[in-house]
């Protein structure tokens, strides 16, 4: 039986930067020579070059998709980039010296004020794989190659999580991976609501309706 991933949903974000030093040197499965990456526009492709020459150059690959967009992040007291702005030093108003009680400012003084007197901050680049199977892991041919190409990825994100089902050899995985880290997942079957009972009411039997 061919590995295959049934169901799929991810919500990771990488910085491009990142996405690009991975592949930069990749440890990527054996069905899988190489893999070329296009951008258009605000999208991001990275699709896989077959291995072996059994798989025809016209058939579609399978392939990651990602969307192209700008977080703005901000320099923090260690020197490090995050996302979250820090804290002001001082509230609302600014301080004043001398002891003359507070010093109030308009909106936008302070909104000035803050735009100049603010943290280090500069807009970075993300690649966002989100979306179910059909959004983020596209075509048949590698398929699961490539999905392993995807967890890898997803084991260095650090925001974001991606679940799935896959069998492989003939066995049923579940797999969840969130900020980075791998957690535990199980199967569970559930009832199809399709198949629920279609049974019909009995009026004659019915104790609210007499005769």
């Amino acid at each position: 039986m061919t590995s295959r991933v049934f169901r799929l949903h991810s919500t990771l974000e990488l910085p491009l930067e990142d996405v690009h030093a991975y592949f930069e040197d990749p440890d990527l499965p054996v069905e899988i020579a190489d893999v070329d990456i296009t951008r258009r526009n605000n999208t991001l492709i990275v699709s896989a070059v077959a291995a072996e020459d059994n798989i025809s150059k016209y058939t579609p690959t399978a392939q990651l998709k990602a969307s192209v967009t700008e977080n703005r992040v901000y320099e923090n007291e260690d020197g490090e980039w995050v996302e979250e702005p820090p804290e002001p030093e001082h509230g609302f108003g600014g301080g004043g010296g001398g002891g003359s009680g507070p010093q109030w400012t308009s909106f936008g003084e302070q909104q000035q004020q803050e735009e100049e007197e603010g943290p280090n901050s500069k807009l970075v680049e993300y690649a966002c794989f989100k979306g179910d199977r059909e959004t983020v892991l596209q075509n048949t041919a590698l398929q699961y190659p490539m999905f392993e190409v995807l967890c890898d990825l997803a084991r260095t994100a650090e925001k974001g999580s991606l679940t799935a089902i896959a069998a492989v050899d003939d066995q049923l995985e579940a797999v969840r991976i969130v900020d980075g880290e791998e957690r535990k997942a199980q199967l569970k079957v559930v009832e199809d609501p399709t198949e629920k009972d279609n049974s019909t009411v009995n009026w004659r039997d019915n104790k609210f309706i007499s005769g």
